[in-house]
């Protein structure tokens, strides 16, 4: 059985987005009867007709009385075949933010387009959006196409069009109509020159690969656990890969080498763990970790410059004179950008970083090429970025460094049986160093 797959949608305001997951979550029986009659009336409060779908999405007042999306709203259902999570992202310009948001965690992109109006500048934003947040997988939602009498030539131009803003990906298009349910749940007879498969059918078949499993392990450490004198762990989340007790992994950015003691969860000790596993690490070596270091095994980026995509979310415009905050996983550091963006533009920017960070190119992992920037001012969520690529003395880290001098020292001193056999190896180490 495909395991759960993550959608969200995107495009121009009005295009029917949240109509469609209403009618998705209605015909799939993925809503309880009390939301079904609180839409019901709701509906006819705001004369939207017997039952106005978009409502079991729109939850706020403003969206209702607006009739716009302006909040991400999540929601969960099953079938038979598979689990999904539906995030329902706003189409005004104003939010385009919020559509970012809820992209960042998706699987497949359902892209609607209004069949009267065709590709919209808003349509090709959030193409653009999802594709530069790793989603490779996209549904192309012809929507309304009962308003332009299911024309199979209206069909092929939207197709064509957006087929030149997604090179690389996976397209599947769906002529349909969110509101009357034509090829949201099953097949049309309204669309007899339609052979594929409907929104449904296709999201509950497509596979989607599980790159964070595959992908060398990325370990940020989040909290150093200290409860005793006799236990010292590493807590965090498993960002990508797997790990073994025994594994030799390296500690950046320091490029300490060490390995793998234990492996503690909440139920006990563990063998193996695999992202997107909690977990604590004990390593066997005496090396100095703290919060924001990245425990990881394989090649990766260590520089404190880069070429990077930003989203841009503030008012407030991107001043290159301004020094802000950038979080990447569990590091937060002072950065500089070298070009202003202003609300909603999406821009390449070289940053640079007052500290190193540990990072991995977007395009081979989400998880640690990601970063968010922070207005210190306010401490606003200003923008969200990719990392493309690293730039000038940044290296690519995939030889571990061995323990320094006075770690090898250490651990000559804390093996000795007494006071005299740890001068005796401390003065033979000197010797063999200085010589």
């Amino acid at each position: 059985m495909p395991g759960l797959l993550r959608i969200c949608t995107a495009g121009s305001v009005d295009d029917g987005k949240s109509t469609l997951i209403g009618r998705l979550l209605y015909d799939s029986r993925a809503v309880y009867e009390d939301q079904v009659q609180s839409v019901r009336t709701a509906s006819r409060r705001f004369a939207s007709g017997a039952i106005d779908f978009s409502l079991f999405t729109d939850g706020l007042k403003a969206e209702r009385e607006q009739g716009i999306t302006i909040d991400v709203a999540y929601r969960y259902f099953a079938t038979a075949q598979r689990k999904f999570i539906l995030a329902d992202t706003p189409g005004h310009e104003q939010y385009t933010r919020n559509m970012a948001t809820g992209a960042s965690t998706a699987d497949v992109a359902v892209l609607l387009v209004d069949a009267r109006h065709g590709v919209r500048v808003q349509s090709r934003r959030h193409a653009r959006i999802a594709r530069l947040l790793g989603i490779t997988t996209f549904v192309l939602a012809v929507n309304k196409m009962d308003l332009v009498d299911f024309d199979r030539d209206v069909f092929d131009g939207i197709c064509e069009s957006f087929a030149a803003l997604l090179p690389g990906t996976t397209l599947h298009a769906i002529p349909m109509s969110a509101l009357h349910g034509d090829n949201v749940i099953g097949p049309s007879d309204r669309t007899p020159w339609f052979a594929g498969p409907s929104l449904l059918e296709f999201l509950e078949r497509v596979e989607i690969p599980r790159a964070n499993t595959a992908a060398p392990l990325r370990f940020p450490v989040q909290l150093v656990l200290r409860p005793d004198q006799e236990f010292r762990g590493y807590a965090g989340q498993i960002l990508s890969g797997t790990v073994r007790v025994g594994d030799a992994v390296t500690v950046w950015p320091s490029g300490v080498a060490t390995r793998i003691r234990r492996i503690v969860a909440w139920e006990g000790d563990l063998e193996v763990a695999t992202a997107p596993a909690s977990v604590a690490l004990v390593v066997e070596d005496e090396v100095d970790v703290s919060r924001g270091d990245v425990i990881a095994a394989g090649a990766i980026e260590v520089g404190a410059r880069f070429d990077a995509e930003l989203v841009w979310m503030d008012e407030r415009p991107l001043d290159p004179a301004r020094v802000y905050l950038l979080k990447q996983g569990t590091r937060t550091v002072t950065a500089e950008m070298s070009r202003g963006l202003v609300l909603n533009q999406i821009g390449s920017v070289t940053i640079t970083t007052a500290r190193p960070i540990v990072f991995d190119r977007y395009a081979d992992n989400r998880s640690t090429g990601g970063f968010i920037v922070i207005d210190p001012a306010t401490n606003f969520t200003a923008g969200a970025g990719m990392i493309l690529n690293p730039v000038g003395s940044t290296r690519a880290a995939d030889t571990p460094q061995g323990p320094s001098a006075a770690e090898r020292l250490a651990r000559l001193v804390r093996a000795a049986a007494s006071e005299a056999d740890a001068a005796e190896v401390v003065r033979r180490a000197l010797e063999e160093m200085l010589t």
